[in-house]
């Protein structure tokens, strides 16, 4: 069936999706941005600043299967506002805190309230995109991330230079309140919306099994009997860790390898951030497009997700390169690879399961994913410790340069094996 040339509300839906996790990512950057500053307000080393990341991860774990389930419960409407309300409210807290103690918890709030952007989102997508435009959908929404990612080392040195870093914190993290708005008039499944065509309508439906959304309680025990689970749930773990150390330490690593000054906007930072866009909707048009042109939906999936594990590959070997424009280039390689591989791997669970099944099933891998980022904060503070002790902190950022290129192809393959009996 042909896409609808009238109205198109999906791609409207789809925009206030995109829009929320922008904000998500603003607001988790601003901490790694405001890192040299906040290490010598409060005389933080490594492992200390490495203590309040594994807060956010910890909660984000919890977070991620408590608000997937809460969401399946009550709708991705309710869902996804409660959620944005209390990350928003948790990411000015971060400004008004005067110790670390407040930092841990102002971070505990936004991991747990922040980890249901990712179950909402898909969830939207599931809800109002045939599988055959899932992958592109979730590409759209997830370079968002990216969006969110460029804009904060844009805004946080001009906020942070002009008012300081509590008001950056609170500045930034208003931001949700005003999608609230938006988000609460707009948004409603396809079947209650007004303004959607018949035509649109049979579109979305268009290769979804009849199913009756049932807002029921589904066990746990349930949701363990598909292969489907297992497979994003390794998929998370391998590589959610690495999206971490590129999120919250990439601009220390500028700042330590290179002396860049973070109260400036940093060039290299936004183009490795603007290079996830790429790799985001690239990721999901080219699996999307395979489907178009009679390719399994499954191996679609599959040799996308190779072609990105693949494409991180070269980031372990960036000890061997001393410029920081290469660097640059290498590292927006493997982060744009990520935002493609997330943006697969994401939608293979709506593309095997009913859509009351998605949050749950996205929550308890991404609790998984995020329980792995635990203990990789840990390390990576560790590791770079002791080498900065050494005298040579670059190192420590080898080795973690050389775990995140093995980690995706890693996954790939523990994926394959899981569904070896079933195209992934």
């Amino acid at each position: 069936m042909q896409a609808p040339q009238n109205r198109n509300i999906r791609w409207w839906m789809l925009s206030l999706v995109f829009l929320a996790t922008t904000i998500n990512y603003l607001d988790r950057q601003v901490m790694g941005l405001l890192k040299p500053v906040l290490e010598k307000e409060f005389s933080w080393d490594e492992k200390d600043y490495s203590y309040i990341v594994m807060a956010f991860t910890t909660t984000y774990a919890i977070g991620y299967m408590a608000m997937g389930r809460f969401i399946d419960k009550v709708g991705t409407k309710i869902g996804y506002a409660v959620s944005l309300i209390v990350w928003s409210l948790a990411s000015i807290g971060h400004g008004l805190v005067k110790s670390t103690i407040g930092f841990i918890i102002a971070r505990s709030t936004l991991g747990i309230s922040e980890a249901g952007n990712f179950p909402a989102a898909i969830k939207s997508v599931a809800e109002w995109f045939p599988k055959k435009e899932r992958a592109l959908a979730t590409g759209i929404f997830n370079s968002g991330a990216t969006v969110g990612a460029i804009l904060a080392p844009l805004l946080v040195p001009v906020i942070l230079g002009h008012y300081g870093w509590r008001q950056t914190f609170v500045w930034i993290g208003a931001l949700g309140m005003v999608w609230i708005i938006l988000w609460w008039k707009f948004y409603t499944v396809p079947e209650k919306a007004k303004n959607i065509s018949k035509e649109e309508l049979q579109y979305i439906k268009s290769d979804q099994a009849e199913k009756t959304e049932e807002k029921t309680k589904i066990p746990l025990s349930e949701l363990l009997k598909y292969k489907v689970t297992w497979s994003f749930a390794i998929g998370k773990m391998l590589t959610d860790p690495i999206w971490y150390f590129f999120m919250f330490w990439l601009p220390a690593y500028f700042s330590d390898v290179f002396k860049m000054d973070l109260t400036k906007p940093s060039l290299p930072l936004i183009i490795i951030y603007s290079g996830t866009t790429i790799g985001s909707i690239g990721g999901g048009y080219l699996s999307s497009f395979l489907i178009k042109k009679g390719w399994a939906i499954g191996r679609a999936r599959s040799i996308t997700m190779l072609l990105f594990a693949l494409m991180v590959v070269p980031v372990m070997f960036s000890k061997y390169v001393d410029n920081m424009w290469m660097i640059t280039i290498i590292i927006a390689l493997a982060t744009a690879a990520h935002q493609g591989w997330g943006a697969n791997l994401m939608t293979t669970v709506g593309d095997q399961l009913p859509n009351n099944y998605v949050s749950s099933v996205i929550g308890f891998g991404g609790m998984l994913g995020s329980a792995a980022g635990i203990i990789f904060p840990l390390f990576i503070g560790i590791v770079l410790d002791a080498f900065k002790k050494s005298g040579n902190i670059n190192g420590g950022y080898n080795i973690i340069f050389f775990i995140a290129g093995i980690s995706y192809v890693t996954a790939w393959g523990l994926i394959k094996i899981i569904n070896r009996k079933k195209t992934l």
